[in-house]
């Protein structure tokens, strides 16, 4: 969970000033956490809050953090749904159901649980077979790394369950590539920044270099990376935890000592 907040906070400047390089500083004083984290911790504390996972949980909890957190950068329809008395689901094929989804993957136990689960929390929103698509490819991902399986074992999952190419390198994607907030857009190339990677450092770094929606590919990299990497580097972790308030740091700390110690 921890690593995706920090893709976040380390992508949101270059998020409409992409970059196409490895070579960036990490952190900067423009940096912030967006609505990647605000929503990814929402997740966080409906799964700690141990009820059962309904959809009026995610519902209540989702409408809650937007009306605390109202300039995290949402999409426009999240924003006018989550500003509505409507809690109907609005067909979305976008990166918002992949972005918010890791705690998932860290948090249960079992494939077919987190697949399950990952559906749920996409589905209040992103209803779309896509939305829901990137979520669970995401969600499992992270799964699957941090139970110990190898890189190839993970591509040859996610490739076969959820059809996504995952066979073009960073280098060949890299120069064409542009914004594209859809899940189908973004998630095949944040996983595939993850699996070339050399560490959790390394994969922040490739997922940026992209370009395209910076801080969101960086987010659903960062939260696979952590898993298999087995955690986010201690300089790294400290300092995305001081651009979080009290409120938000706490409850990811607390997840993170429940679920990724």
């Amino acid at each position: 969970m921890l690593g995706a907040i920090a893709g976040d906070i380390i992508g949101s400047i270059y998020e409409r000033k992409n970059i196409k390089t490895k070579d960036f500083p990490l952190f900067d004083r423009q940096c912030s956490f967006t609505d990647d984290t605000v929503l990814t911790v929402a997740v966080a504390e409906v799964i700690l809050d141990g009820r059962e996972l309904l959809h009026g949980q995610y519902i209540e909890q989702f409408k809650s953090y937007f009306r605390r957190y109202p300039f995290a950068g949402y999409g426009g329809t999240f924003r006018n749904w989550a500003n509505s008395n409507n809690s109907e689901p609005y067909n979305s094929w976008g990166n918002g159901s992949a972005m918010r989804v890791s705690p998932i993957g860290f948090a249960f136990n079992d494939l077919d649980t987190v697949i399950k689960e990952a559906k749920l929390s996409a589905e209040i929103t992103h209803n779309h077979p896509e939305g829901i698509k990137g979520a669970q490819a995401t969600a499992a991902a992270i799964f699957l790394a941090r139970t110990g399986n190898e890189k190839s074992a993970i591509k040859s999952y996610i490739q076969t369950t959820f059809g996504y190419d995952l066979e073009p390198t960073l280098d060949e994607i890299r120069p064409n590539y542009k914004f594209d907030v859809s899940c189908q857009g973004s998630v095949p190339q944040a996983i595939i920044a993850f699996l070339e990677s050399q560490d959790y450092e390394d994969a922040i770094r490739n997922a940026i270099s992209l370009g395209g929606d910076s801080d969101t590919i960086a987010c659903i990299t960062g939260g696979i990376a952590q898993a298999y990497y087995g955690g986010v580097p201690p300089a790294i972790a400290n300092q995305t935890l001081s651009y979080l308030n009290e409120h938000l740091s706490g409850i990811t700390e607390k997840f993170m000592l429940q679920y990724c110690a």
